[in-house]
């Protein structure tokens, strides 16, 4: 009897330790496994070039920017902040002319305010040297 207890004890610590192989075995399998599928979607992500973000122009930015003035223009034509907004944006957008009528438009809401008349004398000497500098420039010799 005590052999065949002790081939019994030997058998089953082969069963044990094979066991155990079998389970190491799966395990580095699963982990390199999911180790792959983590790696290849962050390589292909990373090689594939990145869309360049168009970020808009001043230009367009200030166009809507006058957009939305002019919306609330529309429904309250005497709004002393959008007239003043709105004549600022298009003194960036060299439109002189829409920000001198914007400006005398201030001047007759609140005659009490000084810059307003001071900004728009400006921008009439402005325009009037402009408009003297383009007909120098065109006049034939």
């Amino acid at each position: 009897m005590p052999g065949s207890c002790e081939e019994y004890l030997i058998t089953r610590k082969k069963q044990i330790e094979r066991r155990q192989k079998i389970v190491t075995i799966v395990s580095m399998f699963s982990f390199f496994g999911s180790t792959v599928f983590a790696v290849i979607p962050a390589i292909q992500q990373a090689s594939q070039p990145k869309p360049a973000i168009a970020s808009p122009s001043a230009e367009s930015v200030l166009q809507q920017q006058a957009r939305g003035y002019e919306l609330v223009l529309q429904r309250e034509p005497e709004n002393q902040l959008a007239l003043e907004k709105l004549s600022l944006v298009r003194l960036q957008l060299k439109d002189a002319k829409g920000a001198m009528e914007l400006l005398e438009k201030l001047v007759k809401l609140h005659p009490e305010r000084q810059d307003y008349k001071v900004v728009l004398e400006q921008i009439k000497k402005q325009e009037g040297k402009s408009n003297s500098q383009t007909n120098n420039h065109t006049k034939p010799n």
